[in-house]
């Protein structure tokens, strides 16, 4: 427990508790969320910037035809995919839960597109649940890098990780890897020296 608190008070200071992504209700951070698969956030920022403004309920989306959702999100990957899931998600959450993004893992990942880890960020990011730790890439990279997990599957590192982090602080400790995997603990070449991590990593002679 003490790495963990060491961690995440070293991260806080050169960190927000946020994700990137831009958004100022659950629907808005639901799109963003399906719309960020496979590319960046800055590239998302930039389409939802007049995204939101166009479309302010799941019934905006709803009532556009389907080539034209894909033509206002083409400049991201997988646009169609996207555009297929923005929709049915929307469908499923006005007939099953009155038009109101769920606040509820369960009924989260049961909507297209939103998988546990997407849910997880939904969950602490636009209600402040705590529900579990959103594994994604650089989560990944960094908790192993750490030595606080040998696993490589998602669902894996994540119980590891909720086993040793307090579960008040799930959420940001999520946050707070994403950032520094996204800046300094890189795929390739991490940035060992600018690391506020640097002298508890096990990593960092590799």
């Amino acid at each position: 427990m003490d790495k963990v608190q060491r961690i995440i008070s070293s991260l806080e200071k050169m960190f927000p508790d946020r994700i990137e992504l831009e958004f100022s209700n659950p629907l808005e951070l639901l799109v963003a969320v399906i719309l960020s698969a496979q590319s960046t956030d800055k590239k998302v920022n930039e389409l939802t910037k007049t995204l939101f403004q166009k479309y302010k309920s799941c019934e905006d989306y709803l009532k556009v035809p389907l080539e034209e959702l894909e033509k206002d999100i083409s400049s991201v990957n997988y646009y169609r995919n996207k555009a297929k899931f923005i929709k049915s998600a929307c469908q499923k959450i006005v007939e099953e839960f009155g038009g109101v993004v769920p606040d509820r893992m369960e009924e989260l990942t049961s909507l297209p597109g939103i998988g546990r880890k997407s849910a997880n960020l939904i969950l602490y990011n636009a209600f402040g649940k705590q529900e579990g730790i959103a594994v994604d890439t650089h989560v990944a990279r960094v908790s192993q890098r750490l030595g606080l997990t040998q696993e490589t599957k998602p669902e894996k590192i994540e119980q590891d990780l909720m086993e040793q982090v307090p579960k008040e602080l799930w959420g940001k400790f999520s946050n707070l890897l994403i950032l520094l995997g996204r800046y300094i603990c890189t795929a390739q070449k991490p940035k060992h020296h600018q690391c506020p991590l640097y002298e508890l990593c096990p990593s960092k002679e590799l």
